[in-house]
C-alpha cells in the first residue's frame, strides 16, 4: 500500500530540496525506527514542499514532514516527539487499519460530501491531496501514537517535555485565517488534556530510563532551518488577498470568499467553509478545447445542460454546466451538479471545475461560476517578481522583548503575531542578549 500511496504523495506535494535538511529528518527517523516494535520495515522518510504545517504516515514505513511543520519546529527535541508520533501510527498499524476504510487512490467522504468515483480517473484523484490532509484518526490511536512518541524520543535521548510543548503551537496556528490550509491539527484530533496527558508520559519514560538528562537542542535546530521556504512558493502560485496568483504560468483568479485552497505541483483545490462544495484548477490533457470539454464529460457521465463558447477574458473557452449522477461502494446514489471551464492560454488548456451535491449546486453556482470567470493573462509586474520569504536566524544584540526583536528585524506590524507563534513564544517575552530567534528575509508582503 505504501509503495502505490508514495508516488501519489510525491506528485501531490513535490520534494523540498535541502539535502542537509533532508539527511537529518532520514538520520533521525532510521535511529527512532530502528527500536521500534517494527525495525525491519524499508523506512522511507521524506521531506515535501509544503507550507502546510503537518506531518503524516502511510503504511509500510513511509513518513511525510511538511516544510511548513519543519520551519514551526523551535527546537530538536520536538520534532523528536512529531517523529516519533508519526513513527507510531505506522508501528500500531493505525495507517493500514484507516487507509483500508479510506483509500487515497479513491475519492472517498469529506464533510459529508460523496464524489463521484469516476472522477479519480482523471489522472490524479480529484482530491487526492485533500483525502491526505484530512485523513483522521480516532482519539484512542492519537493518544496510543502520542505515547509511542514519547517513548521513542527518550529513548533516542530526547527531552519528551518539548513534544507537550508543541501542542501550544499548534493550538494557536488552529485559530485560522482566510484561506489557511488544514494544519496537523485538522488531521489529529487534539483533545484538550493531550498536552498535560503527554507531559505526564514523558515524565514517566524519564523515570524509567533513568538518563539524566535529555536533549532538546535549541540552537542547533534553529541553525539547521536557517533559510528554509517559508510559506507559500510565489514561482509556483500563491493567494494574496482573495486571489490566486501564478507568475511561472502568467495566471491569475479569484477565491470564492473564506474557501480553503490547497495548491499542489498537480493542482490547485479549494473547498468551501461548510466542505460541501470543492472547486479544482488542473492541466488538461490535449490542445483543442472541445476535445477536451468531451472526454469530461464522457470520463465523468456528465449529463449536459448547458454548453457556451463564451470567452473568457479575451481567452477562448468552452463552458458546461450538468448534472452526474452516481452509487458508491455501500450501493447509495446521489447527484452531482458540476461547472467546468476549459480555457486556452499559452499554450496550455487550463480546466476550472467546481462540484457540489446536486441539491446544494445553486448555492455556489454563482461563486463557482465567478471564480472561474475570473481566470485571466497575469501581467502585474508586482505580482511576477514576487520573491518567496525564508526563514533568517537572528540573534539579538541586546535584552529586548520578542515584538522588539521582531521590529528590530523589519517583521510588518500586522504581523508580529503570526512570527510569535513561528517562534513558540508571546510578544511581551523577554529575550536576553545573544538569543536566536526566527525573523524573516526576502518576499514583500
Amino acid at each position: 500500500m505504501g509503495q502505490e500511496y508514495d508516488p501519489q504523495v510525491v506528485a501531490e506535494f513535490g520534494i523540498y530540496e535541502d539535502p542537509q535538511l533532508q539527511s537529518f529528518l532520514t538520520e533521525k527517523g532510521n535511529a527512532m525506527a530502528a527500536i521500534s516494535e517494527r525495525p525491519n520495515l524499508p523506512w522511507t522518510f521524506r521531506l515535501v514542499d509544503s507550507e502546510v504545517v503537518n506531518a503524516f504516515a502511510v503504511p509500510g514505513g513511509f513518513v511525510y514532514f511538511t516544510r511548513g511543520i519543519m520551519a514551526h519546529f523551535n527546537n530538536e527535541a520536538q520534532f523528536a516527539g512529531v517523529l516519533g508520533h508519526e513513527i507510531g501510527h505506522v508501528t500500531a498499524r493505525h495507517t493500514v487499519a484507516q487507509q483500508s476504510k479510506q483509500q487515497l487512490a479513491q475519492i472517498g467522504l469529506i464533510g459529508g460530501m460523496i464524489l463521484s468515483p469516476e472522477l479519480a480517473s482523471q489522472g490524479q484523484s480529484l482530491m487526492q491531496g485533500m483525502q491526505l490532509l484530512f485523513l483522521k484518526f480516532g482519539r484512542d490511536a492519537e493518544s496510543q501514537s502520542d505515547e509511542l512518541g514519547v517513548k521513542y524520543s527518550t529513548a533516542i535521548g530526547y527531552d519528551a517535555q518539548e513534544m507537550a510543548g508543541f501542542f501550544s503551537t499548534l493550538d494557536r496556528l488552529s485559530g485560522g485565517s482566510e484561506n489557511r490550509a488544514p494544519t496537523f491539527l485538522s488531521t489529529h484530533p487534539d483533545p484538550l488534556n493531550r498536552e498535560v496527558r503527554v507531559a505526564e508520559l514523558a515524565q514517566q519514560f524519564q523515570a524509567a530510563d533513568n538518563r539524566g538528562s535529555y536533549e532538546v537542542d535549541r540552537e542547533g535546530y534553529l541553525r539547521r532551518i536557517d533559510g528554509i521556504l517559508y510559506g507559500e512558493d510565489p514561482k509556483n502560485g500563491y493567494v494574496e488577498k482573495g486571489g490566486f496568483y501564478h507568475p511561472d504560468l502568467r495566471f491569475y483568479f479569484t477565491i470564492p470568499r473564506n474557501w480553503k485552497l490547497i495548491n499542489s505541483p498537480t493542482m490547485v483545490q479549494m473547498v468551501a467553509p461548510d466542505e460541501k462544495a470543492i472547486m479544482q484548477m488542473r492541466l488538461a490533457p490535449g490542445s483543442d478545447l472541445r476535445a477536451a470539454a468531451q472526454e469530461f464529460i464522457q470520463q465523468n457521465k456528465v449529463q449536459v445542460s448547458q454548453t457556451s463558447d463564451q470567452s473568457i477574458n479575451g481567452l477562448p473557452a468552452t463552458t458546461i454546466v450538468g448534472q452526474i449522477n452516481q452509487q458508491n461502494q455501500q450501493g447509495q446514489r446521489s447527484s452531482l451538479g458540476t461547472i467546468a471551464s476549459f480555457i486556452s492560454y499559452g499554450g496550455n488548456i487550463y480546466m476550472l471545475a467546481g462540484l457540489s451535491m446536486a441539491s446544494d449546486f445553486r448555492r455556489y453556482a454563482g461563486e463557482m461560476e465567478s471564480s472561474i470567470r475570473s481566470f485571466a493573462e497575469l501581467r502585474d509586474q508586482s505580482k511576477l517578481n514576487r520573491k518567496p520569504e525564508r526563514i533568517k536566524i537572528m540573534t539579538t544584540n541586546r535584552a529586548k522583548t520578542l515584538q522588539q526583536a521582531l521590529l528590530d528585524a523589519g517583521i510588518p506590524q500586522d504581523r508580529l503575531e503570526e512570527f510569535a507563534v513561528l517562534n513558540g513564544m508571546e510578544l511581551n517575552d523577554q529575550l536576553p542578549a545573544g538569543y536566536l530567534y526566527k525573523a524573516m528575509s526576502g518576499g514583500t508582503r
